[in-house]
């Protein structure tokens, strides 16, 4: 017989689920665990949730505020974020914080430049010229061949260089939310014309909307053509001024130190024009440039300060680190006091080695930094979720709808030219006033990392028309989240973009690539099929994989295996490391040098 509690509830009936009455208060992260325990939702359906989003997770899963409060939606649970009085004041985007500054705390500040460019094009040489003929007078430290930055003087004015890497390294910081560079000076060499990584630069100079001043370098060769190299930029819509447009060039040598000078003094025009500004009076704010260990002084880093001014004995969070400011250096080496708006300044004192990119922020009390740095060590997001906020096709009606996107960044790689005018055209068709398609940068051959860094900070994704990425430009897009998707027909790109973009995407199938092989010889059977020599340089491979043959990038077949052969005997599978002979079925134009990709097809169930 079945007893019966004091309320009339039978006592081995399931308790009622008791949903809270008002907003419950998130921070902004959270364990699976903690959303269940303060939302009464059991863990269970929460994990439900979250697997039709496309997340994996367990109870100890962290979550940030948003994707908790849009699980909290489904059972018309209100959110509101809680912010620890510790995060009250903490700056996030320092480009808002100058912003919010009233006209009369800002005065004019030097301009940061970045100078990017194809290699071998002269932008190491142009930097050296620039540094030695109008660097700040000091003598140089120990530290100062080290430093990513430095300022130079022009008619008793200064300007700040940053001294990347190149694109990737500029790309990389903004794709972290640092907002360093001004503007961009663009090399290009007056005897080589404009290259693959100019046209790389330009995409990710026009992905930061950043002013850009093109040098043309070396005009002391024999070979130059600065008229040439005008015509190119021009085809890649680089209208320099001379030709009508409002990109200014200058024509220099980096060797011979040619009009150095005239190359500064177009930096403080477009400076002037722009009219940077900042408070030298607030709390200083900058970015870390560059970061190091060093085995006598500790943790170092490179900052470039952006508002404010920075002292001595100033308390500091840097990132996910704290410190005290104990020593700084210019950029000739010489031990300093203070730096002002837009000066690059190495600093010790720090506690662990920040990140490039990371912000760094003077603060009145050290242990309401220290306990902001261990709150940022515990919110750190995890891969599933960053995924989970990637930009894709199969999210992009849902983020169309709650106005989270109104342009769709696309990069785009084909196999030539004349593919993309078409495919341009046809896309330009499907501009709504939901959401325009912008094609920011475009290419031909093998999708790249730099692609996908691309990608990263713009938001943006990927569409290969018979091309396909690198191994690295995969592995990178799996760990970021970045969407790469492959066509080979116009008519399917076109049409999946436009299901896309009205929410009607048809289940589809995702391709997950098992190896990579290389054609190392090939010799031809009296059948008048061509066996392929391999060597299996990643992954693994088998005959029920479906194979595609790259060439420098550009798909040349898609179809399936023949045969797989190791010493004459069939096998089912071969691993990373060892050779094959295959015959690729259908097709007998492999050649020496080609890249065999083996790939399978999953059917996925589209969740938007």
């Amino acid at each position: 017989m079945m007893t019966r509690m004091p309320n009339g509830r039978p006592n081995n009936a399931p308790r009622p689920v008791i949903r809270p009455k008002g907003p419950i208060q998130i921070g902004s992260s959270l364990t699976v665990r903690e959303l269940s325990e303060a939302t009464s939702v059991s863990a269970a359906d929460i994990l439900k949730i979250m697997l039709k989003g496309g997340v994996l997770a367990n109870i100890n899963q962290q979550i940030d505020y948003d994707t908790a409060a849009l699980i909290c939606a489904e059972y018309n649970i209100e959110t509101v974020q809680y912010v620890p009085e510790q995060m009250i004041g903490i700056i996030d985007n320092i480009k808002d914080s100058i912003a919010a500054e009233t006209e009369a705390t800002l005065i004019t500040r030097p301009p940061v430049v970045t100078i990017m460019g194809h290699v071998d094009h002269g932008k190491t040489k142009l930097l050296d010229a620039i540094r030695q003929t109008r660097v700040a007078e000091g003598e140089a430290g120990g530290i100062t061949q080290h430093m990513g930055a430095y300022q130079v003087e022009i008619s008793n004015r200064k300007i700040t260089f940053l001294d990347t890497p190149g694109h990737e390294a500029f790309t990389a910081m903004r794709a972290r939310g640092a907002q360093v560079t001004d503007i961009v000076v663009l090399v290009v060499a007056a005897d080589d014309g404009v290259m693959p990584q100019t046209v790389e630069a330009i995409s990710h100079v026009r992905a930061a909307g950043v002013p850009l001043i093109v040098a043309i370098n070396k005009i002391d060769t024999i070979n130059a053509n600065p008229d040439l190299v005008k015509q190119q930029l021009a085809v890649n819509n680089v209208i320099v001024e001379s030709y009508g447009g409002d990109v200014p060039s200058v024509e220099v040598s980096a060797r011979m130190r040619t009009n150095i000078d005239g190359l500064l003094e177009m930096i403080l025009l477009v400076a002037d024009i722009q009219d940077y500004k900042a408070n030298p009076n607030a709390k200083a704010l900058g970015t870390v440039v560059e970061a190091e260990m060093d085995r006598q002084r500790g943790p170092i880093a490179t900052v470039l300060i952006q508002n404010g001014t920075i002292r001595l004995d100033d308390n500091v969070l840097v990132g996910n680190g704290t410190g005290t400011v104990r020593a700084m250096f210019n950029d000739t080496g010489k031990r300093i006091r203070f730096a002002e708006p837009a000066t690059p300044v190495v600093i010790l004192g720090l506690n662990e080695v920040p990140m490039a990119g990371d912000i760094l922020q003077v603060m009145d009390d050290l242990t309401v930094a220290r306990s902001v740095a261990i709150q940022r060590q515990r919110q750190i997001r995890l891969d599933a979720m960053a995924n989970l906020r990637s930009v894709s096709l199969d999210g992009l009606f849902a983020n169309i709808q709650q106005g989270k996107i109104k342009d769709l960044n696309l990069i785009m790689k084909v196999d030539v030219m004349g593919s993309l005018g078409a495919i341009e055209h046809a896309l330009g068709q499907l501009n709504t006033a939901e959401v325009q398609i912008k094609i920011i940068h475009r290419g031909t051959g093998t999708i790249t990392e730099s692609d996908v860094n691309l990608a990263i900070a713009s938001r943006g994704i990927i569409i290969g028309f018979n091309a396909r990425p690198d191994p690295a430009a995969r592995r990178a897009a799996e760990q970021h989240g970045i969407d790469i998707r492959f066509y080979n027909i116009i008519y399917n790109l076109v049409d999946e973009m436009k299901k896309a973009m009205i929410g009607m995407l048809d289940p589809e199938y995702r391709e997950i690539t098992d190896g990579y092989a290389e054609v190392r010889n090939t010799f031809r059977l009296p059948s008048r099929e061509v066996v392929a020599g391999l060597y299996v340089t990643d992954g693994k491979i088998n005959r029920q994989l479906t194979v595609r043959v790259l060439r420098s990038g550009v798909v040349v077949h898609d179809g399936r295996l023949g045969s797989l052969r190791r010493f004459k005997e069939d096998v089912r599978e071969v691993t990373s490391g060892y050779e094959c002979g295959v015959v690729v079925d259908g097709f007998n134009d492999v050649q020496d040098g080609d890249t065999l990709e083996f790939y399978r097809k999953e059917r996925v169930e589209r969740t938007a």
